[in-house]
């Protein structure tokens, strides 16, 4: 029984420490005011939770910046590095994205993501060139859905766009992605899974924090995705509703087996050891971002 016993307590911290190993995190300006002690104690923390790869959602949002090569957030994750935790920085975030994709024909669209990835490149070159940080990789925080790419020709021409700009890449690239229901399972895994396949690491956000599917239809989305796809845990459940600015409070992942799928969990400011971030950005009363 004893024995048992042990083998469930190390099934269960395996499964635990798995969910963490990768955790978003997505800069705000207001994080600037955090000291360079508490961050260093965050990625402390951060790396004691068992997460390995810090996937940093955005290095420009707009016009910002957050302080380039010198600034707050470059070195907030020179701290990270010194904690051994590899990091996926995300490049360049139009604020004005999904209200662009929703005016935009297929056409447009396509102008459009070649616009935007265009800045992405020049975003990268930027960070290579003037960030001082080893890199394992890069985020493009354009997330896709099955909303604006329902149509077949849309995700053909994707697809293309996107096989293009990893190859401009010095380092894997990662993009994220969610479920509103309009593509059938199935066809939404071969979607994902065909962009796994020309070397892309997809994340698919499992849409607990939302719950704007439920459970049971989440579920069958999620046993319909090829193994390279990653399912993102979302640690949030939204508060906010309909029309109201995105607003959510931290909430326990689903550590559930995710299989043959990598995790990750969607972020660092809703866990235990970053509510010194979240506090500190309510303190200022700034909402949350919540792409979608």
């Amino acid at each position: 029984m004893t024995r048992l016993f042990l083998v469930f307590c190390l099934l269960l911290s395996s499964t635990m420490a798995r969910a963490d190993e990768r955790i978003f995190y997505q800069p705000l300006n207001v994080d600037a005011g955090l000291s360079q002690a508490q961050w260093q104690r965050i990625w402390q923390d951060t790396a004691r939770h068992g997460v390995q790869t810090v996937i940093v959602q955005w290095t420009a949002y707009g016009d910002s910046d957050f302080g380039g090569a010198d600034g707050w957030l470059a070195n907030s994750l020179e701290l990270a590095h010194q904690q051994g935790l590899k990091l996926v920085l995300g490049l360049n975030m139009d604020p004005a994205y999904y209200q662009r994709i929703d005016e935009l024909d297929s056409a447009g669209i396509a102008t459009y993501w070649q616009a935007q990835l265009g800045q992405s490149l020049a975003q990268q070159q930027r960070l290579r060139g003037e960030w001082k940080l080893p890199v394992s990789g890069w985020y493009l925080p354009l997330e896709l859905d099955d909303v604006h790419f329902l149509a077949v020709d849309r995700r053909q021409t994707l697809q293309r766009q996107l096989k293009d700009f990893a190859g401009k890449l010095d380092a894997p690239l990662h993009v994220s992605a969610f479920t509103a229901g309009k593509l059938a399972p199935q066809v939404n895994g071969q979607w994902l899974g065909g962009l796994a396949d020309i070397g892309v690491q997809v994340w698919w956000q499992d849409g607990a924090g939302t719950g704007r599917l439920p459970p049971l239809v989440r579920n069958g989305y999620a046993s319909a995705l090829p193994c390279p796809v990653g399912i993102v845990r979302e640690a949030f459940r939204q508060v906010s509703t309909e029309g109201q600015p995105f607003r959510a409070e931290p909430a326990t992942p689903d550590t559930t087996s995710a299989g043959c799928h990598p995790t990750a969990v969607f972020s660092l400011r809703y866990r235990p050891w970053g509510k010194v971030i979240l506090d500190n950005q309510r303190k200022h009363q700034v909402g949350d971002v919540q792409n979608h």
